[in-house]
């Protein structure tokens, strides 16, 4: 059973499935219920017991807290002081606002964790801006979107909690391993950005004097403070990132009703109504992809990949290239909650007998399924840019592929030098 034929079944009723259109949480059940008949050990209650465990999971509670965090910001006016700040320090340069957006996306990366949420709650603020200066309208759309995929690799991260809980891997230490390489991707963005602005001759905005400047900073401090609060209490153990959830949500809320007083109780029921649905769409789909992650446990998948790519383990770095061109692939087709879910524990064992860091991997990981949520066509952050931006989707596509290619050659990069991952992840842990 332990062959080619276990990847086989596994693989075609999945990429069936997605195709007719079942959504991905009944397909990854009913996966599960194809592997289990392939060998023999098909029982319903299995499944239903395998979900059940998939979602009682302490550590996936720090999903929802995040994702209320974020809902909070949005609604409390936490985004806009941050956009403002940002526009104030470098909205006077050439292609001003394209940098407030890449600069916007890092603050906001560590507050949200959520590319879906920093596309939705920048773009709102910041594409109508753009247009209104001159700028191409769906190449201000695919930046926003573009750089959204900072959010999910600066801590904290919902992907990169995803990819904890699946491989028993240090959530904490996954999140200090995200900080430098969300960086270097910002940085990436900002030099394409700069080339992208002087070709297309883009307007040069005002510069804000020091008053303005200082204004912006003090009316901004507390959403730059969080997350420090965030990621240094993470790092010095004094909560975990569950607990760092809750208190991403009191901050919020505090800073929101209290500092700023923009958090009306009119928007308290839309909140929970939208932290709801987002919470609801995530989870279920965690739980039936952890359930899919048991079953093909059980079928011997992760002995079959290993048989398959044995002869790369003593070769690390084409190793990773190659699982890493499949998630390529495997991201244009799949969202990254489940592949991360299925794959992860997939992957693990080879990656630890081929001598690779776990925590590196998984920055690696979470970065390449990112970049399919810019990747047609499945693309959950274009959708989002095209209903924020009001652009068409293939308007969108057609600007959105140089980022694409950008952002694949950052993560190529980690993967040829991975130094550039381990080293800074060792100097925050």
């Amino acid at each position: 059973m332990m062959g080619l034929d276990i990847i086989a079944v596994f693989l075609s009723s999945l990429f069936v499935l997605l195709f007719i259109g079942v959504p991905i949480a009944f397909a990854l059940l009913l996966v599960s219920g194809v592997l289990l008949f392939y060998i023999g050990s098909y029982d319903s209650q299995l499944i239903a017991q395998a979900v059940t465990y998939g979602a009682n999971s302490f550590t996936l509670l720090a999903i929802p807290f995040f994702i209320l965090a974020g809902e909070i910001m949005s609604f409390g006016g936490i985004s806009k002081r941050i956009v403002k700040f940002v526009a104030c320090l470098v909205g006077h340069v050439r292609g001003g606002l394209g940098y407030v957006v890449i600069l916007a996306s890092v603050i906001f990366a560590g507050l949200s964790g959520s590319a879906v949420a920093d596309a939705a709650a920048l773009g709102a603020i910041l594409i109508p801006m753009m247009v209104q200066m001159g700028y191409d309208k769906a190449t201000s759309v695919a930046l926003v979107c573009a750089s959204a995929l900072i959010a999910p690799i600066i801590p904290p991260s919902v992907p990169l909690i995803l990819f904890g809980v699946a491989t028993s891997t240090s959530i904490g230490r996954l999140f200090m391993a995200g900080i430098v390489p969300g960086l270097i991707l910002a940085a990436a963005l900002m030099i394409f950005w700069y080339f992208l602005s002087k070709r297309n001759n883009y307007p040069v905005g005002k510069r804000a004097s020091g008053a303005e400047l200082w204004s912006a900073f003090k009316s901004s401090i507390f959403a730059l403070i969080m997350p420090i609060i965030i990621v240094g209490g993470i790092r010095f153990g004094i909560f975990t990132p569950t607990e760092a959830g809750c208190i991403a949500c009191v901050y919020a809320f505090f800073i929101s009703v209290i500092v700023y007083r923009e958090l009306k109780p009119s928007d308290i029921l839309k909140i929970f109504i939208g932290t709801s649905k987002t919470t609801g769409q995530v989870l279920l789909v965690a739980a039936t992809a952890m359930s899919t992650a048991w079953v093909v446990t059980t079928a011997g998948l992760p002995q079959a990949v290993a048989t398959a790519l044995h002869g790369f383990v003593d070769t690390p770095v084409l190793l990773v290239f190659v699982i890493a061109v499949f998630l390529v692939f495997l991201g244009m087709v799949m969202d990254s909650t489940p592949a991360i879910l299925i794959f992860g524990p997939i992957f693990m064992p080879l990656i630890k007998q081929a001598g690779i860091d776990p925590v590196y991997f998984g920055i690696i990981m979470v970065l390449d399924l990112m970049v399919g949520l810019i990747t047609p066509p499945v693309g959950t952050v274009l959708f989002v840019g095209c209903g924020v931006g009001g652009v068409k989707f293939n308007d969108l596509v057609q600007k959105i592929w140089p980022f694409i290619l950008v952002e694949f050659a950052v993560l190529f990069l980690y993967i040829l030098i991975p130094q550039i991952v381990t080293i800074p992840a060792g100097w925050f842990m």
